[in-house]
């Protein structure tokens, strides 16, 4: 009986194709511009979301606080949805490194333009000012929800009416354009910098872009070697991303349907799946966190709780429909021994 590991889609391992990419990429010093494969990366990455330039990063925290450097001063605050990764799962990064608060509007990941305009005080004389606003599509805590297109057009209007810039952090982004069919460039057309991982659902072993004007980039870039972002031979990495988007895009709807399946699964052994998986997150509820954790890893499957009460199970390249299957069968042994 084999490890089915459903915790997150960051635990994927490069394919052969894609370990022979690495193995043979031409590679430069990144830090003069001289790597060839990163460059053809970020003019990838620039020409998918329409953007005049693109950097390449180690990470996603990276590239989301390398941005928020180029968009705000010490004081500022950024407005967010609930439970972003910014604020939840960067280690206070936005505080630390940019001087920066982060104020949370609407619920579940979601707010609209009416959020934005009721949380900027307008002295800001004696207030911190608001000076950014950051979405995240697909929305991690809230379980891969696609931040719907026309609540982000009513987002939009609001921080440019008011004057805000404004970051998308798509670390998933390619997830809600297989959900919706909608191109990245249409997500991320009004965004200051907009950022996508490589290292999540793309199924590549580390990295993250992030995109935007020449002038932009240019600053995420100092950004970048101030916060230790400088690599050197990193072609080998780049080329892991290249076939990442060059191969591993599409297949991204094989996830969502093996969510649903196994979302439909739990619904029949009795679990409440809330909110219904819209990409490659199932959040579902149990009775007994520690329980039913200690009883899954037994039969090792892994999947890890949100919080009290939820799980979050992710699918991703590594696991097949069979592996859906299986690890159904192995919470039935769980639930047949009174454990949910």
């Amino acid at each position: 009986m084999g490890i089915i590991d459903l915790r997150s889609d960051t635990v994927t391992r490069p394919s052969q194709a894609m370990r022979k990419a690495m193995a043979t990429a031409a590679v430069g010093d990144d830090v003069y511009g001289e790597d060839p494969t990163v460059n053809r990366l970020q003019e990838k990455a620039a020409e998918l979301l329409r953007k005049e330039a693109a950097l390449f990063l180690p990470s996603g925290t990276m590239a989301n606080q390398a941005s928020l450097r180029t968009l705000t001063r010490p004081g500022d605050i950024l407005l967010a949805g609930e439970g972003a990764h910014i604020l939840r799962y960067e280690s206070g990064a936005p505080a630390a490194l940019a001087g920066i608060q982060v104020q949370t509007i609407g619920r579940d990941g979601l707010f609209d333009g009416a959020d934005v305009r009721a949380a900027i005080h307008p002295d800001e004389a004696h207030y911190a000012p608001t000076r950014a606003v950051a979405i995240e599509n697909t929305h991690n805590a809230s379980g891969g929800r696609v931040f719907p297109l026309d609540r982000l057009k009513d987002v939009v209007s609001a921080a440019q009416e008011r004057g805000l810039a404004l970051h998308l952090d798509g670390a998933r982004l390619f997830n809600a354009v297989i959900a919706t069919g909608t191109a990245a460039s249409v997500w991320a057309e009004p965004f200051d910098t907009a950022t996508f991982c490589l290292s999540k659902g793309l199924g590549a072993p580390v990295g993250s872009l992030v995109c935007g004007s020449a002038e932009a980039i240019r600053r995420v870039h100092r950004a970048r070697k101030l916060l230790g972002g400088g690599m050197r031979q990193v072609g080998i990495l780049a080329a892991a991303g290249l076939y990442a988007l060059e191969h591993q895009v599409e297949r991204l709807a094989d996830d969502h349907a093996n969510a649903r399946r196994f979302a439909d699964g739990l619904e029949k052994l009795g679990f409440a799946v809330d909110p219904p998986p819209e990409t490659n997150m199932v959040m579902f509820g149990v009775d007994d966190t520690t329980g039913f954790l200690r009883a899954i890893r037994a039969r090792d499957l892994w999947i890890n709780p949100m919080r009290e009460g939820q799980f979050r199970a992710v699918t991703h390249l590594d696991v097949s429909e069979s592996d859906v299957d299986e690890a159904l069968e192995r919470i039935g042994e769980v639930v047949a021994e009174g454990i949910r």
